[in-house]
């Protein structure tokens, strides 16, 4: 194929980001991830920022793992300093699917603790996935520091975040057994059983730690 052919699709694909049809979006970002060019970054992070359809974003995400960190990672810790809140959270959703280390430092605290919810469970995944070793617990401190908030969406999520550090977040875990605020109570001893017994339902581990914390029990006590 021609370099002024290769240039028409790349042109053709890029153009198909902003067609009206969800179906054309689809098909152009698969296309871009198909045949990875430097060229498509810019307009994949901004398309991210401003996709509608879900599958599309999914779809513009894997485009942008298909292109190098070195390109990618820059563009999306920018992404993180944006006003828009979905512009936040895809790039905080594809650094965790590209898993590289170097955008770490980018994950702040304030990301952590996003007043939007999609926000902070972004960040909570990729905050997971790109941890330098050894800095686990002090993660798994900030992270449980939203023991009991939110829904139970983002209760599940932010447990399944906090198990995926594994064993580390039980010193974290005990405290907050013990904390004043029963929903703080009720989240850590649900999450300590789902870290123990991965089978076994949120839902069900939620009701289990209201029963206990209304006896007045810990995880540990029984």
């Amino acid at each position: 194929m021609t370099r002024p052919q290769e240039d028409t699709i790349a042109m053709r694909a890029l153009q198909g980001l902003e067609n009206g049809s969800s179906s054309v979006r689809l098909q152009a970002a698969l296309a871009v991830g198909t045949a990875p060019d430097p060229r498509f970054i810019d307009k994949l992070v901004e398309r991210c920022a401003i996709e509608p359809d879900f599958y599309v974003r999914e779809m513009l995400t894997w485009a942008l793992t298909r292109h190098a960190p070195s390109m990618t990672v820059p563009k999306l810790v920018g992404e993180l300093r944006s006003a828009r809140t979905q512009a936040r959270s895809q790039a905080l959703h594809t650094l965790s699917k590209i898993g590289d280390r170097q955008a770490w430092p980018a994950i702040t605290r304030a990301l952590l603790t996003d007043a939007d919810d999609e926000v902070a469970r972004s960040a909570w995944r990729a905050a997971v996935a790109l941890v330098p070793e050894g800095e686990e617990a002090e993660l798994a401190e900030v992270l449980a520091a939203q023991l009991g908030c939110g829904g139970r969406t983002t209760q599940l999520s932010l447990s399944r975040a906090l198990i995926a550090l594994g064993e580390v977040i039980m010193p974290t875990l005990r405290a907050a057994m013990t904390d004043v605020e029963p929903r703080r109570r009720q989240h850590a001893i649900a999450t300590e059983r789902l870290l123990r017994d991965p089978d076994a339902g949120f839902e069900l581990a939620i009701e289990e730690a209201k029963r206990m914390v209304a006896l007045g029990r810990t995880a540990q006590e029984g």
